[in-house]
């Protein structure tokens, strides 16, 4: 079957890649990144569609949980760890499962990817529900592990997207939201960690990001539920509260640490002159949208 995906096809654009100059590789490579863009887009109405599943896990105190197989897996584990200081998420709120475990994310997990009762087994381990969202990864879009998650997920009554990068992909069966990426050969032959890596980190992206933004864990275009983790995340956080409410440093800095370290309370609390109490009330009662919670 390979012979018949476009990701595992030679790029006539670098059939000399060999001979080619440092520059020209890195030339050909860059005008082949262009088709990544395409490709996304002719595909947004399908990531609008996983995007609103993610949502409605979330509200429903569901997960998103990406599952895949090597590169693919490994780009879904990272969108997930990610969340937690960008959007102060919990580490279960968005999980990356991977063939073989986490041992897999710096060694090949050998045979993993090609047994679909494992791709079932795993999530059955994280105790599936029908409240999550899962979204499987893989660039052939015929990997049995997660073509076995897939159908694990559909047993569960879970939401199931499928993320590939082939036309007419066999995963795509397994879904309810199927999206293709048409990211055709690429420049070196088979190596889907490039172009195709490339549209599915994208991709990830723009779902767990919109998702996000769809439960309130942004305000604007500001992160408002960042943890501050360390020295960058912690200034970035007072920079938010001087920019969106126009207080000084030293006043961003006060009503960070009255509001525990809170971004949008020190917000609520700053724009509305009110206490802590009264802007954490506010939140919960606007379920954590601040927009809402200064105008009600």
């Amino acid at each position: 079957m390979l012979d018949k995906l476009t990701t595992e096809m030679r790029n006539q654009h670098s059939m000399h890649l060999d001979e080619m100059s440092t520059m020209e590789i890195l030339e050909t490579m860059n005008k082949e990144d262009e088709q990544v863009l395409t490709a996304i887009k002719e595909q947004l109405p399908q990531i609008e569609k996983a995007s609103k599943y993610a949502i409605e896990s979330f509200k429903k105190n569901g997960r998103l949980i990406y599952v895949g197989a090597g590169t693919s897996g490994r780009l879904g584990v990272l969108d997930a760890v990610e969340c937690v200081p960008t959007f102060g998420t919990p580490s279960e709120m968005v999980q990356g499962v991977i063939a073989g475990g986490m041992k897999a994310l710096y060694e090949a997990a050998e045979g993993a990817e090609d047994n679909p009762e494992l791709g079932a087994a795993d999530l059955k381990n994280i105790q599936l529900s029908e409240n999550d969202t899962v979204i499987g990864i893989a660039a052939s879009g015929r990997t049995p592990y997660v073509i076995g998650a897939l159908q694990y997920a559909d047993s569960k009554k879970a939401n199931t997207v499928s993320v590939s990068c082939n036309k007419d992909a066999v995963m795509s069966q397994y879904a309810s939201v199927a999206i293709e990426l048409k990211t055709d050969a690429e420049v070196l032959t088979g190596s889907t960690r490039l172009k195709a890596g490339t549209a599915q980190k994208m991709t990830l992206n723009m779902i767990s990001t919109a998702a996000m933004v769809g439960i309130g864990k942004v305000y604007q275009n500001f992160m408002v539920d960042l943890k501050p983790t360390n020295e960058k995340l912690l200034e970035r956080s007072k920079r938010n509260i001087m920019e969106i409410t126009g207080a000084d440093y030293d006043t961003a800095a006060s009503y960070f640490e009255k509001a525990n370290n809170q971004v949008k309370v020190a917000i609520v609390m700053i724009l509305l002159e009110c206490s802590y109490d009264d802007a954490v009330n506010r939140l919960n009662n606007s379920d954590g949208f601040v927009r809402h919670a200064l105008t009600k």
